[in-house]
């Protein structure tokens, strides 16, 4: 009996951590995997580039003449268009994309020899950069773009000079130029946010200059989708044998953004 008693605190110890053990709860399951990585991010969309155009083109025996065209001369004459820009991103880095088809008419008469000139163009603008984010703090962040661009004319020139018979000309050129760039926004905490991007290239591989700048002010309607209204303007100077294609498209541009 004595000794079935002093066994008896040992019992009570071994009991009350068994039931101890028992009450622990059990280890957290590990979370299970993600599906969709949060560092990948997509953005784009279409928009529309209210655009005029300046600039002296030329082809053959034909020019070069100047040409101007309003966005009004140009959306009466357009025979299609399509203008669309996006990217992927994946942490830090990314991949720009931005595509402008225009095939439009113009005309003008050159002050200096005073021709008349009718142009109809069909131009092709891609553009392919990556980028690396240098700065980013919040919703704002800064940039660095490098790649190329691609163009692709196709012009009919009809030339008439003074007292003259008409003579057309068609020419088709394509190009690529290299480009480097910055692109950047600008949020705090309300959904109102300011972008922009500046690039510039050609450098005499293919044409002697071509640069492209854009600047908007947006709106996060949702975290997935936003409104945009801003100014686009771009140039390229390019000449090759006898054609010429010298020009600046500028004018209003307003998008709807997609963010996934």
């Amino acid at each position: 009996m004595y000794r079935w008693l002093k066994a008896l605190p040992i019992l009570v110890l071994w009991a009350g951590s068994a039931a101890a053990a028992d009450l622990t709860p059990p280890a957290p399951e590990p979370p299970a995997p993600e599906v969709f990585d949060s560092r990948w991010s997509v953005a784009g969309g279409a928009y529309l580039w209210a655009a005029s155009l300046d600039g002296r083109v030329g082809a053959g025996s034909v020019g070069p003449g100047d040409v101007h065209a309003s966005f009004g001369d140009i959306f009466k004459n357009l025979d299609m268009a399509f203008m669309a820009a996006g990217e992927v991103r994946y942490d830090r880095f990314g991949v720009f994309a931005d595509l402008v088809y225009t095939r439009v008419s113009a005309d003008g008469t050159d002050p200096g020899s005073g021709i008349y000139l009718k142009a109809t163009n069909s131009v092709v603008v891609g553009t392919l950069l990556g980028e690396a984010r240098v700065f980013e703090q919040g919703k704002t962040s800064a940039d660095v773009m490098a790649g190329a661009r691609l163009w692709s004319v196709s012009a009919k020139l009809t030339g008439t000079p003074p007292g003259g018979p008409s003579q057309s000309v068609s020419g088709d050129e394509v190009w690529v130029d290299p480009m480097v760039g910055v692109k950047g926004q600008l949020q705090g905490n309300s959904p109102w946010y300011v972008m922009g991007w500046a690039m510039i290239g050609g450098f005499g591989v293919s044409a002697d200059l071509d640069w492209d700048v854009m600047g908007g002010v947006g709106y996060r309607v949702t975290d997935h989708i936003s409104l945009l209204a801003g100014y686009r303007a771009l140039g390229v100077d390019y000449s090759h044998g006898n054609f010429t294609y010298d020009v600046v498209e500028h004018g209003p541009v307003v998008s709807a953004v997609l963010r996934f």
